[in-house]
């Protein structure tokens, strides 16, 4: 398949607010030996390209400079070792980078099939969510059948995917959300207890209803202190994002009398064969999930690729339940 020379993308300019998101011309980019390129048709928008945009989360050195970790579309061209993924294959990927681009490159073992009868719309919303939270939730928190779960943030992309995740385990499911609606929301994907952290302290709540064996945490800040003292006994603390910041004064008494296990991750700087291990997990235990229609993305809003701006703002201003994507069509 001939491709062209150079595409579409939203660069940004400068570090700073969504303003600074702007479109440009790139060259089109060229697979590497273990990579695949594909013509998106959908990006997610996530909070790691804000944090991009703003100048406090570089992407590693070899990555794209472009915004994006997630799309899907399809593969236009393969390297010369890919096996598995061929020209023509219509695919949702985890990105490197380059995600706000009309094509894109990344590794072929970090593709996965459209689920059966999914839009790619919602397609391009599964990898950077289902890849974080399976990895933290399940193979680094070790969520079990009849455990109790605190998610902070259920209305996000993150949170709806964990609800979702959770509940088929087994789990009983806790969220904390900004809003009544944003609650009701969390409540109809199955959650059993929605805490409004504008009207009541979580830790307050748990103790009297059941503390967490697990929590799922991206807000940081002066959450850290509160997760320790409302855990069970032998609980885990799973951080994976730090709204609120990553400094705080923190009782490690408690850590160690308790048992508590405090872990966490990011996605983007892990290897290549970290991420393609979980891509393969992903493969073979959620998938099937999806193409029975048991699990699905929840979506907010599409923007097209000019309205990059626009889509970073409304996701920064915290009014969205679940996933914003960007329409490269």
């Amino acid at each position: 398949m001939s491709l062209p020379q150079t595409m579409r993308a939203v660069e940004i300019t400068e570090p700073g607010g969504p303003e600074v998101l702007q479109i440009c011309e790139r060259p089109v980019p060229s697979p590497g030996p273990k990579d695949v390129v594909i013509k998106l048709a959908f990006a997610g928008v996530n909070r790691p390209d804000a944090l991009q945009r703003a100048g406090s989360y570089a992407p590693p050195p070899t990555a794209s400079d472009l915004p994006g970790l997630e799309g899907a579309g399809e593969v236009v061209a393969v390297g010369s070792d890919v096996t598995g993924v061929k020209v023509g294959d219509q695919v949702c990927a985890l990105l490197p980078g380059g995600g706000y681009a009309e094509y894109v490159a990344t590794p072929a073992a970090h593709c996965l099939p459209i689920p059966t009868g999914m839009p790619l719309d919602q397609a391009a919303c599964l990898p950077e969510t289902f890849f974080t939270v399976w990895s933290n939730v399940f193979m680094r928190g070790g969520l079990k059948e009849g455990e109790t779960f605190l998610i902070h943030g259920g209305s996000s992309g993150i949170g709806t995917t964990a609800i979702q995740l959770a509940k088929t385990c087994g789990a009983k499911v806790v969220v904390t959300a900004g809003s009544a609606e944003k609650c009701e929301a969390c409540l109809k994907l199955g959650a059993d207890r929605a805490i409004n952290y504008r009207e009541e302290d979580f830790v307050e709540v748990l103790k009297a209803e059941g503390r967490p064996n697990l929590i799922l945490d991206m807000v940081g800040g002066d959450y850290l202190p509160r997760n320790v003292r409302v855990l069970a006994n032998d609980g885990r603390l799973v951080q994976i994002a730090f709204l609120q910041g990553p400094k705080i004064e923190l009782n490690f008494a408690q850590v160690m009398m308790r048992r508590l296990t405090i872990t966490g991750s990011t996605l983007r700087p892990q290897s290549d064969a970290a991420k393609a291990a979980i891509a393969a997990e992903l493969r073979e235990k959620v998938w099937p999930l999806l193409n029975d229609g048991r699990i699905a993305p929840v979506m907010d809003s599409r923007f097209k690729l000019e309205e990059a701006a626009e889509a970073h703002a409304r996701m920064e201003g915290s009014t969205h339940i679940g996933k914003i994507v960007l329409d490269l069509g």
